[in-house]
């Protein structure tokens, strides 16, 4: 059977297996074939498309207990049903990917961020516990502070905000660390107890426009160290134009956009930090959850329209997921203008710019941009990891994007990695082909 993920990752599956509980999966795992995890398959990298073998779901492990400063939830709950069940109690989880219908054991297995990290972190750093199941049977309970009971060596990190490409290895390190962003290649998380936050009194959202770039990236670092500043996201001019149709009043002049959120924040403080910009009459504020909700949409509104443009020509839209040190924040900017206007490319670039994390997706009309735009993402990777900082920053690398690698470590440390996968899955049957390629 054909089975893709929502960047149009292509694969076959066997068979399609739907377990309801844990023994069954046990009993699906004791089979010794190669299985590929999946649930929502809302990723980018084709992490949960099989490349043969069976395709396992997690779909129907649903359980969401709500406790105070908890949930325990099943790998299949999606994020949107965990957020509306820790709301009923004044309660939210702080990791905010953009796709809300995305399944917690995805982005446990990607240690997804999203908006609100330049505030809150990763996935790993609110989860307090995890059940996994590992290919020889066994079935882990896991705390946050148990250690790996195994030698482990220290790999670099790259100084960056946020960084989840290959193992990041280290001695006696939390067990949870490890699986949280193993894209599924050490074990199955059948369950998974994550930190809740109490509901901030007041947040105030506005997205404030800018007449120039410069300006937009000048504001970033001015604001960075505000008190209580839970977002920064950022859209280029190409982004604007391509929303403008569905948002007819963003400014004419606007050449960039900043999307903030701040906990207990004043609409007269970010007036003044519009005016600034020179757009303080065109900027939009919200106080109340119904406002708020319309600019969240506004910024998931991109990603989706492109989608739906790629899907119209054909291709499948080329989309990065690199992040430098903030200090190199508007160098690696610039070079992804200069290099995709030089090669007339059709593009937009967008997303958390606070952690200097930005997404660039190409947009292909034809084979001649795709062949140009995956040339152009593997410059802008080499530059990201000469810069200091990463080839994946929350999406993983998946199958798409296993080949950036060996860009950011040597062949010595990624054979340190393999190590670990050969301790915990011997015969290289758990999510073949995510991070290291086929076996």
């Amino acid at each position: 059977m054909m089975v893709e993920d929502a960047s149009g990752f292509k694969g076959q599956a066997e068979r399609l297996v739907t377990p309801a509980s844990e023994p069954e999966l046990l009993e699906i795992l004791a089979e010794q074939v190669p299985i590929t995890m999946a649930a929502a398959r809302t990723g980018l990298t084709g992490g949960c498309v099989p490349q043969g073998g069976w395709s396992v779901s997690l779909e129907k492990f649903q359980r969401i207990e709500i406790c105070p400063g908890r949930a325990i939830v099943g790998p299949g709950v999606s994020l949107d049903a965990l957020q509306v069940a820790a709301a009923r109690t004044r309660q939210f989880y702080a990791p905010d990917p953009t796709e809300r219908t995305a399944s917690i054991g995805g982005t446990i297995a990607t240690n997804a961020s999203g908006s609100r990290s330049f505030r809150y972190g990763s996935t790993r750093r609110h989860i307090l516990g995890l059940r996994v199941a590992l290919m020889d049977g066994r079935v882990l309970n896991l705390r946050r502070g148990d250690k790996v009971d195994f030698a482990l060596p220290e790999l670099p990190l790259p100084n960056t905000a946020k960084n989840t490409a290959g193992y990041a290895l280290a001695p006696a390190m939390d067990w949870i660390y490890l699986f949280a962003g193993s894209e599924g290649t050490l074990g199955v998380v059948t369950e998974a107890e994550l930190q809740l936050l109490p509901v901030p009194p007041d947040i105030l959202a506005g997205v404030l426009f800018f007449d120039t770039d410069a300006a937009a990236i000048d504001a970033v670092d001015s604001w960075r160290d505000i008190e209580g500043l839970r977002m920064m996201e950022y859209f280029d001019a190409n982004s604007l134009e391509f929303l403008r149709p569905h948002y007819p009043e963003i400014p004419r002049r606007a050449a960039a956009a900043l999307l903030i959120e701040q906990e207990s924040g004043d609409i007269d403080y970010w007036a003044d930090r519009a005016a600034s910009g020179q757009t303080k009459d065109d900027s939009w504020f919200a106080m109340s959850d119904r406002d708020r909700e319309r600019l969240r949409r506004f910024r998931h509104a991109l990603p989706e329209l492109v989608n739906d443009t790629m899907r119209r020509r054909g291709f499948m839209k080329l989309g990065s997921d690199y992040a430098v040190p903030l200090t190199r924040n508007r160098e690696m900017l610039a070079e992804y203008h200069a290099t995709l206007g030089r090669q007339q490319l059709d593009y937009v670039i967008f997303g958390h710019i606070g952690d200097a994390h930005v997404h660039v997706n190409i947009l292909p009309k034809s084979q001649a941009d795709f062949e140009s735009g995956q040339r152009a993402m593997l410059h802008f990777a080499r530059h990201a990891v000469s810069l200091g900082g990463t080839v994946s920053a929350e999406h993983g690398l998946g199958k798409r994007k296993a080949h950036l690698l060996t860009l950011q470590y040597s062949p010595q440390q990624i054979e340190a990695m393999k190590d670990v996968k050969r301790r915990l899955d011997p015969h290289w049957l758990l999510n073949r082909g995510n991070l290291f390629g086929m076996p």
